[in-house]
């Protein structure tokens, strides 16, 4: 794509971004909505909270920042226009080579330049597998494995989603995702982060039934905090979507030195906070994008600063979930 023209895509996905907005905040003059009356249709999955309301805890340590690193790390099907793209593909032609060829240069390149920051660093990974990556790539399981990586199932493809599966479906397809990814890898997921973060009604129960513990779905807080579920137990952590490099580099076209001062000023932020209540800060990753020769550099220089500060603790999804039960025991 020339210059250009990623400037004008850039431009128009806001502007359609921006109406959309607009659109849902209800002001705009041209759209009329009915008005609703009486109690809020809400999902129940949670009771309401305020942070400061909460009981002061600090994680291991006397650490008040939890910092977990979750790649996603995924696979695409070659007859699909399905997944995030670095080019327009309006028509959804197919094969769409420019995008799906841009996707595998994650795993065959990127993927190990990150790797490379994390070991340099001695910082472990929390990974959003799809269940497909160990048909395809057994030896990227391996390596993984090697550096004691821990896996949250992620779906089967990130062509595919949960999103509209009748629920004996979707526990088939969960339960598959599941003994996948615990055979390969010889720890069966405790985390889930879906695939493009879709659930239907039915997912959060469903997970709990296969004994997944841990969800990044839920974005809506800067602490874990249990969720109710039929049976089971299930927390949801915070996996910061605000730092998400597919929204940062993609859709607002962040340079490199923007996403350094993206990641220092969430980490400041919750830092800051922490002093009067634990948080979490999670850093969703890519390797197709975040894996580039351009932009790792500054994920290595940003998580290099953050070790700097004696009150952070780098750990894995459900490291930081273990602690958190047992520093807000039930009852």
């Amino acid at each position: 794509m020339q210059i250009g023209d990623r400037r004008d895509f850039i431009q128009k996905s806001l502007l359609l971004a921006g109406t959309a907005g607009l659109l849902a905040s209800g002001l705009a003059p041209t759209i009329s909505h009915a008005q609703t009356f009486g109690k809020m249709r809400r999902s129940n999955r949670y009771d309401d909270s305020f942070i400061f309301q909460r009981k002061p805890f600090s994680w291991p340590g006397g650490k008040t920042l939890a910092i977990w690193i979750a790649p996603n790390v995924e696979v695409w099907h070659y007859d699909s226009a399905v997944g995030t793209g670095v080019s327009p593909n309006p028509t959804n032609r197919v094969p769409d080579v420019v995008n799906f060829a841009w996707r595998e240069y994650g795993m065959r390149v990127g993927l190990w330049r990150m790797a490379d920051v994390l070991d340099g660093l001695g910082l472990k990974a929390t990974v959003a597998l799809n269940s497909q990556v160990c048909d395809e790539h057994p030896q990227a399981i391996q390596e993984m494995k090697r550096r004691g990586w821990e896996f949250m199932g992620h779906g089967t493809t990130n062509s595919e989603n949960l999103g509209g599966l009748a629920p004996e479906k979707e526990k088939e397809v969960i339960a598959h995702v599941l003994k996948t990814i615990g055979d390969a890898t010889g720890q069966r997921p405790r985390g889930w982060l879906g695939s493009g973060l879709t659930q239907t009604h039915n997912t959060l129960d469903i997970l709990a039934e296969q004994g997944v513990t841990y969800c990044g779905d839920w974005n809506n807080d800067d602490q874990p905090y249990r969720m109710k579920v039929k049976s089971g137990k299930m927390l949801a952590i915070p996996y910061c979507m605000e730092i998400n490099d597919i929204p940062l580099f993609i859709r607002k076209g962040y340079t490199g030195e923007q996403y350094y001062r993206s990641l220092m000023d969430q980490f400041e932020g919750l830092l800051a906070d922490s002093a009067k209540h634990a948080r979490v800060m999670g850093i969703p990753l890519h390797p197709m994008i975040t894996g580039q020769p351009l932009r790792a550099q500054y994920l290595q220089r940003a998580l290099a600063e953050m070790k700097k500060h004696d009150k952070v603790w780098f750990a894995t999804g459900g490291e930081i979930i273990d602690a958190y039960e047992k520093a807000n025991p039930v009852g």
